[in-house]
């Protein structure tokens, strides 16, 4: 029987689960308290003996299945320590680096998606209005217009091949998985793709995206905006080649970029949810929430964000209230990320109730003001809010996060909507473990075969703590210590079954080597 062969090969190498030592058998001392080794030894805690040979009748087949099935769920147990197998709790924050919340005394946040939540029906608007820009100011053929939003096609970390009109999903050792490639709305198969890169799935260094996500030849999608411009990229080469159009991919894809980023310039993203911030504002009461608790606890304040101050406002006083510029110290609109962290040139400025710019010069950032533009060094040099003693939170990895970190030493917190799903499916995964143990082996196997992506390799480079809402700094006191999980060495899990030490296992042509010594 092989799963009673497999249970008894690990259960040779196992600890005793009774008693930490060693397990007992046929060639080996008995286990301390289980006595010695035979046909009816059993240490406490450890699988009872294999049962007997198949049965031919229905109730003894049905008490023998029962009987294996438990057998390989309590191999799985042994293989997958309990703490392993606890399910996540989605409400959780997620911590890549050890950080006291007693040690903060300055609270960041960014607006869009990270203060202010936006519902899912905003993707679709983006969507269409960038879809019928191209149409009509950029004469784009008027087949585009049948195509919908599909919020199912891309996640955000997706890069895109200018040249080749390829969307494709990278790891972080810049190889392309196979399978993940997409043309349009059609994937390539995994020989085209290797063909298209010189024979292999690599994509050298020079070729890939900057620090920023702004490649020479490859970019790389990652606020959660990407999603409604990936979709309509995809689409529009879709109609392209379904249609033997000829198209520059370069001039392509600029018109799409410029297209989405004029539902922003222009203002629509922003009268959608003015007009209507019961529909896509989401739990605004947690945002005042957090704020007030933060604020109740000595701990200051400040906003940086590239939306305008009158949209701002809005969300502000619809989720917080009117006087929501007192729970702030700073408060920076049209911030320009990313180069509000990296260019030296652009000064504050003030402004007035009505969004009109002062021109007196800024020697200091006032509570309670309204401030436009300005740079992140200016910005330290009149707050003096440097090192760890600040945490910003954010939801675009690059732009909001990872430079504060490796640049000036702010511990960052990444607001990650996506989390939830993740965790669903995480959790989904653990309980199957309890269903059958095909399915637990199947799940184990597929976690062990995914690899690291180009965006969680960011997020580790990052150090951040990670979560899907603002509002889940709740759950926790304002001095509570996240610990994050140490990621074990590959030598440290053995969970393959050509790394268990089961005393089959032999060194590949030994015998032939030793005339060498």
């Amino acid at each position: 029987m092989a799963g009673a062969g497999l249970r008894a090969a690990v259960r040779r190498w196992l600890p005793c689960r009774g008693h930490g030592g060693p397990r007992a058998s046929s060639s080996s001392p008995s286990c301390p308290g289980c006595g010695p080794p035979g046909p009816g030894a059993h240490c406490p805690g450890a699988p009872r003996s294999a049962p007997a040979p198949t049965p031919a009748g229905g109730a003894e087949l049905s008490a023998h299945l029962w009987a294996r099935y438990q057998d390989m769920r309590r191999l799985v147990h042994d293989l997958l320590p309990p703490e392993v197998c606890s399910l996540l709790n989605p409400a959780a924050i997620y911590a890549n680096n050890e950080i006291s919340l007693r040690d903060v005394e300055v609270y960041g946040f960014d607006y869009d998606y990270t203060l202010a939540q936006y519902a899912d029906a905003l993707h679709p608007e983006i969507f269409s209005a960038a879809r019928d820009i191209l149409i009509e100011h950029y004469k784009y053929p008027e087949g585009i217009r049948k195509y919908d939003y599909d919020p199912s096609f891309a996640i955000r970390g997706l890069h895109y091949d200018i040249q080749k009109s390829l969307l494709m999903k990278i790891d972080a050792f810049h190889y392309v998985q196979l399978g993940t490639a997409y043309r349009g709305l059609q994937p390539v198969p995994d020989e085209e793709v290797i063909d298209l890169y010189g024979g292999t799935q690599h994509i050298p260094l020079y070729q890939m995206s900057g620090f920023y996500g702004k490649g020479p030849s490859i970019k790389q999608f990652m606020d959660i905006f990407s999603l409604p411009e990936m979709a309509l990229l995809s689409c529009v080469v879709d109609h392209f080649l379904g249609h033997s159009l000829e198209f520059d991919q370069a001039h392509l894809y600029k018109d799409v970029t410029d297209a989405i980023r004029d539902v922003h310039v222009k203002g629509l993203m922003y009268q959608w949810i003015e007009r209507d911030m019961e529909k896509y504002i989401l739990r605004g009461d947690e945002t005042f929430a957090v704020l007030s608790r933060l604020v109740a606890h000595g701990k200051q304040l400040f906003l940086i964000t590239n939306s305008p101050f009158s949209f701002v406002d809005q969300g502000m006083r619809h989720m917080v209230g009117p006087d929501w510029r007192q729970l702030f110290d700073v408060v920076i609109v049209q911030a320009d990320k990313p180069s509000f962290f990296t260019d030296r040139r652009k000064p504050f400025r003030k402004l007035d109730e009505k969004g009109s710019l002062h021109w007196d010069r800024i020697t200091r950032l006032e509570k309670g003001k309204i401030y436009r533009q300005g740079n992140l060094y200016d910005f330290l040099r009149l707050t003096e809010w440097r090192g760890p003693r600040v945490l910003y939170f954010g939801d675009h990895l690059y732009s909001d996060l990872a430079d504060l970190m490796l640049r000036h030493g702010w511990r960052t917190g990444a607001i990650i909507p996506e989390l939830e799903r993740e965790i669903r499916i995480i959790n989904t995964e653990q309980y199957m473990h309890s269903l059958t143990w095909q399915q637990a082996l199947t799940g184990l196997l597929e976690r062990m075969q995914t690899y690291q992506d180009a965006e969680s390799q960011q997020v580790l480079a990052a150090w951040m703590k990670e979560r899907q809402e603002l509002s889940c700094l709740l759950n926790y006191r304002v001095d509570f210590t996240f610990y994050p999980r140490r990621t074990p060495l590959q030598h440290e899990a053995p969970l393959w079954m050509d790394q268990l030490c089961t005393g089959c296992m032999k060194t590949p042509f030994l015998g032939d080597m030793a005339h060498i010594r």
